[in-house]
């Protein structure tokens, strides 16, 4: 009952703010549009059809927000307007009550909050459609008492979250049947994608150990802070990691009146992005100014401060090498290799002309070559890049995704910073120098390196080995030999009886003719 009642109240959502018209008009048949227009009257949907779109998926509650969000990931799906409209999605929810929170924490603790915590806050620092963080005070195995922020997942969000995730793959499917427009939409992906990382949310163990993992890969750097997490007090539903004491990366003023280099700051966000990506394969994918501090702390001052982990991107060596020979060969304005690495790749049908999709790319790229950010829109290049995908079939990868919507919030956060940073030149540099290392003597000796304990293990051994295989080696070659000349004389034998078969066959039909004949004449 309560699945009908949400689908009342979505419907009725969707027609409130003409979601219906929207739907419809975005088909060519004239039918379609004339029952659109049929619809729509007495109706006031003077207000753009993003703005509606926007303001229905805000009415509509916490999870429809978030799959908002990760729908404006997908410009090559969507027409501008809505794209753009949708990235104006925030968390705009207000904190549940904090005795829900202390009870889920004594639950998931099986203990009293004030014998979990030395001291603990009960108003809510943060809010969002998922959680919320209350800071605290534990004490530590060491038996110092550390500083902390607590996360604690939203009470009852997992049947909700099933029961609006069933409506959307239902009202994925109904598209998608409507027309060929709207199987290349493909609705029914965007849900499953949407799917997983809600899913990968509601594990706040699964956040943790994102953030221990893109601590451990950024120790070396020394451009940005990833809070410690506190294995000892985490639970699904709660999860204690370090509190990080920083400026919001968006208060620029403040930033620059405490000594901060923003321009470095802005050099720096590009160089940790250009290093989770290609060197590691594993980036921070919701980056967006709510996630992101800047240290004003004297041994870590101007460093950033990397917050909220529930959403992270991975890439395969595969995609990591495609990728840097494609920015390589962007950078070098190659853009006959560009076309050539689509077509190798798979991502364009192999019947494709090179120099027609080199012509293409070439006319999206060239105009915004030696501009600075703020003459730039990655987006409106990321969006002509799409429109010409369209054009050759380009099929959309679905693990670069997040890549292009973490890409889109570097944009932002550099045009922020610094309007006159060179995107371009600045991971150039980086880029060549990765594909040196993948592609040099570096690479061999650090493959080498990785094997070198196998080879360790197995050196020793060699001798007995050979000796093994050249004192045993014979007998099971005699014997391979005596089954294969078996199976021979098998088939030698079954191919003689065919033949005589097949002989005495002919010869009988033969005596059969000559017996009647003799018999007629």
């Amino acid at each position: 009952m309560s699945r009908y009642f949400r689908g009342f109240t979505i419907v009725w959502v969707a027609l409130r703010y003409g979601l219906d018209e929207l739907v419809l008009t975005s088909f060519q048949k004239p039918w379609l549009r004339l029952l659109a227009r049929t619809i729509s009257m007495g109706r006031d949907l003077r207000a753009p059809r993003g703005q509606r779109l926007r303001e229905a998926l805000e009415s509509l509650g916490p999870i429809f927000v978030k799959f908002g969000q990760v729908l404006s990931t997908r410009r090559d799906l969507l027409p501008p307007d809505i794209a753009d409209e949708l990235a104006l999605l925030q968390d705009r929810v207000p904190p549940f009550d904090s005795k829900i929170a202390i009870s889920t924490i004594e639950r998931a603790f099986r203990r009293r909050v004030d014998e979990v915590f030395v001291a603990f806050d009960p108003v809510p620092i943060a809010s969002a459609s998922i959680a919320q963080v209350h800071f605290a005070v534990i004490r530590d195995r060491q038996g110092q008492e550390r500083e902390v922020a607590v996360k604690v997942l939203r009470p009852g969000m997992l049947p909700i979250i099933e029961n609006d995730l069933a409506l959307m793959r239902m009202m994925a499917g109904w598209v998608e049947s409507l027309s060929a427009d709207g199987k290349r939409l493909k609705p029914r992906q965007v849900v499953a994608e949407f799917d997983n990382y809600l899913h990968d949310e509601l594990d706040l163990v699964r956040e943790a150990s994102n953030a221990a993992q893109l601590r451990r890969n950024m120790q070396g750097l020394e451009l940005v802070e990833i809070p410690e997490i506190f294995w000892d007090f985490c639970h699904s539903d709660v999860l204690v990691m370090q509190r990080m004491k920083g400026v919001p990366i968006n208060q620029i003023e403040r930033l620059r009146a405490a000594g901060v280099d923003i321009p470095k700051l802005a050099r720096d966000g590009v160089t940790i992005f250009f290093t989770q990506v290609f060197r590691d394969g594993f980036f921070h994918a919701d980056m967006h100014p709510g996630n992101i501090q800047v240290s004003l702390e004297p041994e870590t001052f101007g460093r950033y401060i990397s917050l909220d982990f529930g959403i992270v991107g991975t890439l395969t060596e595969f995609d990591k090498e495609y990728l840097a020979q494609n920015f390589t060969a962007f950078f070098r304005r190659d853009y006959k290799r560009v076309a050539e690495l689509h077509i190798e790749s798979g991502w364009v049908p192999a019947t494709t002309r090179v120099n027609d999709l080199e012509g293409a790319i070439r006319a999206v790229c060239e105009p915004y070559f030696d501009r600075p950010l703020k003459e730039i829109s990655l987006g409106m290049v990321l969006m002509r890049l799409f429109q010409t995908s369209r054009r050759f079939h380009v099929e959309i990868q679905p693990q670069l995704v997040l890549l292009q919507k973490t890409l889109l919030n570097i944009e932002g956060l550099g045009r922020q910073l610094d309007p006159e940073l060179d995107l371009w030149s600045t991971a150039k540099p980086f880029l060549e120098k990765w594909m040196l290392e993948q592609m040099g003597p570096q690479r061999l000796w650090h493959e080498l390196k990785a094997e070198a304990p196998h080879f360790a293990k197995m050196l020793p051994e060699l001798p007995r080995l050979l000796h093994a295989y050249l004192r045993h080696r014979p007998h099971e070659t005699q014997r391979e030999l005596k089954e294969l000349l078996e199976s021979q004389k098998q088939t030698n034998r079954l191919l003689q009886g065919l033949v005589y078969g097949g002989l005495g066959f002919a010869l009988g039909l033969l005596a059969m003719q000559l017996l009647v004949r003799v018999r007629i004449f």
